[in-house]
């Protein structure tokens, strides 16, 4: 007897079948095998006054619902020298977007929309990223030429960006490897996205035009931890120069990833490094599935043009559905369209994400091209289902659906109707030949959704508005006589100083090593301590106590140069930490009043112990030798805090309580 097809069978079978493993459980070899790729471009903003080429001030940003004026926008096609259109403009023209700017009288000015030509280029900029591409070790450009890039997702009010390459050639190093710079650039950021709910997109232009720098790396990493590690070590570099911005969204990686048989795709907009490989594995073995599905198609269809689907109006009774979203696209007069996909059985519900089959694929270009929101379609091998049998039924005899066919309903109104017909059909056409070049975006799952079609490879053209700007030897010479301490010594001094490697990240994310190494030659504390004060303290209070402004890390030198003055132990530190952290102006005696501290001497501290040491053996005469000796320390912290030094307060308890079990 004939089995019915089994949606989640296929899926686990499937996901088998192309040898998908876990991120954690995948080797070296799993990569090579499969032809892993990966390149970094690493944007990071710049700590300048002013934006890149007007005089609006940088670093302000718009709070919600805040803005003085609204600027709408759509984006058209027009044809190259070459008589072309590029594909991305082509995709965005289909979306029929309405593109919205909101606009803060203080963030911004004619320039962000082209009514006015750009200033000279922000010389603050451009000598902190001659900088950084000097710590990079690239060849700096003799001329510097600003281009035009092509932006046509709207988050650029002009359509393109004021980019300039400033060096070529550089490297970074690896724990075990080197990798390769191809260039840095210096460019203008684009606008924040506040939403993107069918035909409306909605932009903050606070961030536009911020001065930042694009790191891009060769192809050079071939593990998911490699990217990692060479994301983590350019925000490093990037940091340590001291002239970058921090905080939510001033950087963001753009990871671009291939295997062998596939094509390069790039995943936008990754706001954590931690992210990267999580996403970068599965979109290896998103590329493998679909080559998978390439390869059981091309069998069938050795002439791809003879596929063709069937698109058909049905008409159901609203009382038949009990699925809400087609409940409501009935009442509203949407138009219900099944479409037969000849042979597609098993492809469907064909695994390509964790969690994500291709059938995703088609759903995320009705929403994002078509503008449908989802969920915005159904088909016949949901791992859910929504149909039930006797409706599968009538949807199969109206489109003349065969035993191998997969079928698929979607809902949509006249307006977006051909527009979701041709991009289901365009993507199911991809499907014979593999991988399709795009863009996809991150999500914290560790997987991707389509954003838009790869942008071509000629989207960048001179700015006739901008003169080259020569890059003069005295220049470069003097800002490489005042570059900060290379990176790999930094992470050499924590090694030397022998700092737990658990601090390292913070530390260096932060820039805080050159603080340490301040603080102990100023100051003679040692740096292991404060390395440790830092990244687990101060980073404990970080995630507990909501800090309004940037903390200015400097504070903490403050803060331990009054403790020397004092003369007071470093282990009152950490009780005086939180209360720093939470308010940075106040003066160091009132945190000492506020922590009840008190001036005791040694002797008088250790005065106390035999008391102690009476009053515990009366209480609890069975406890052991350590569970003495902390419960003695415990009851002095409060009178030995910043009086005397914990481990000498322990070591003389030790001493007391031994010549006690000798007498």
């Amino acid at each position: 007897m004939k089995q019915d097809f089994d949606p989640e069978s296929n899926y686990e079978q499937s996901k088998n079948r192309i040898g998908y493993v876990p991120l954690h459980k995948a080797t070296r070899k799993i990569y090579s095998d499969l032809g892993f790729k990966c390149g970094l471009e690493v944007h990071q903003q710049l700590k300048t006054r002013k934006k890149l080429f007007c005089h609006c001030p940088a670093g302000i940003y718009q709070k919600k619902n805040c803005y003085d004026a609204e600027l709408i926008r759509h984006m058209r096609p027009t044809l190259s020298e070459m008589g072309t259109y590029d594909g991305t403009a082509l995709m965005e023209f289909k979306t029929r977007k309405n593109i919205t700017y909101r606009i803060e009288n203080q963030t911004a000015c004619t320039y962000d929309v082209d009514d006015t030509p750009p200033f000279k280029v922000n010389r603050e900029a451009l000598n902190y990223a001659l900088e950084i591409a000097l710590m990079l070790k690239t060849n700096i450009v003799g001329e510097l030429h600003i281009t035009r890039k092509q932006y046509l997702d709207g988050s650029i009010p002009t359509g393109f960006q004021r980019t300039a390459i400033i060096g070529i050639e550089g490297e970074i190093p690896l724990r075990h490897k080197k990798v390769r710079i191809i260039q840095i650039s210096l460019e203008e950021d684009s606008c924040r996205e506040i939403s993107d709910i069918g035909h409306e997109r909605i932009y903050s232009t606070d961030r536009l035009g911020i001065p930042l720098i694009e790191t891009v790396t060769y192809p050079d990493l071939l593990t998911p931890f490699e990217a990692e590690e060479a994301g983590h070590y350019i925000r490093f570099l990037n940091r340590s120069s001291g002239r970058v911005r921090v905080g939510s969204g001033a950087g963001r990686e753009d990871v671009n990833v291939s295997i062998n048989g596939g094509t390069r795709v790039e995943i936008k907009g990754v706001s954590h490094i931690k992210w990267i490989p999580e996403l970068t594995h599965n979109e290896a073995f998103r590329q493998k599935s679909l080559l998978t599905i390439k390869a059981d198609l091309l069998k069938l269809y050795p002439d791809p043009a003879k596929w063709k689907p069937v698109f058909k109006e049905i008409n159901f009774d609203v009382q038949d559905i009990q699925y809400p979203p087609i409940k409501d696209a009935v009442e509203k007069g949407k138009k219900i369209i099944a479409v037969n996909l000849p042979d597609f059985k098993g492809i469907l519900s064909f695994f390509t994400q964790p969690g994500k089959t291709f059938a995703d694929e088609l759903c995320d270009r009705l929403k994002v091209i078509a503008c449908l929101e989802k969920p915005n379609m159904l088909h016949s091998e949901d791992l859910k289902p929504v149909f039930d049998k006797q409706m599968l039924k009538r949807r199969s005899k109206l489109l003349g659906s065969g035993e191998n066919d997969a079928q698929l309903v979607f809902w949509a109104n006249d307006y977006d109707l051909q527009t979701a017909k041709e991009t289901i059909e365009e993507r199911c056409r991809m499907a014979f030949e593999g991988v399709p070049n795009e863009t996809r975006k991150s999500l914290a799952a560790g997987t991707t959704i389509f954003e838009r079609v790869l942008p071509g490879a000629d989207r960048m053209y001179p700015d006739t508005d901008s003169a080259p700007i020569p890059i003069k030897d005295e220049a470069i010479k003097k800002i490489s006589e005042e570059l900060p301490v290379d990176l790999k010594i930094r992470i050499n001094q924590l090694k030397d100083w022998q700092v737990p490697e658990d601090t390292h990240h913070y530390l260096l994310r932060n820039n805080l090593v050159p603080l340490i190494e301040k603080i102990h030659q100023d100051l003679d504390f040692q740096p292991r301590f404060v390395a440790t004060l830092l990244a687990h303290r101060l980073k404990h209070i970080e995630g507990k106590i909501e800090h309004i402004e940037e903390f200015d890390y400097q504070k903490i030198y403050d803060l331990m140069s009054f403790c020397k003055k004092k003369k007071l132990e470093q282990n009152i530190l950490p009780d005086m930490l939180p209360i720093l952290y939470e308010n940075s102006n106040i003066e160091f005696e009132s945190i000492l009043r506020l922590i009840k501290y008190q001036k005791y001497s040694k002797k008088k501290i250790i005065s106390e112990i035999d008391t102690l040491k009476k009053v515990f053996r009366n209480l609890r005469t069975r406890d052991s030798f350590q569970a003495e000796l902390k419960w003695i320390m415990g009851n002095l912290r409060e009178i030995a805090l910043g009086n005397i030094n914990m481990n000498e307060l322990s070591q003389v308890i030790t001493q007391n309580l031994n010549n006690s079990a000798k007498d």
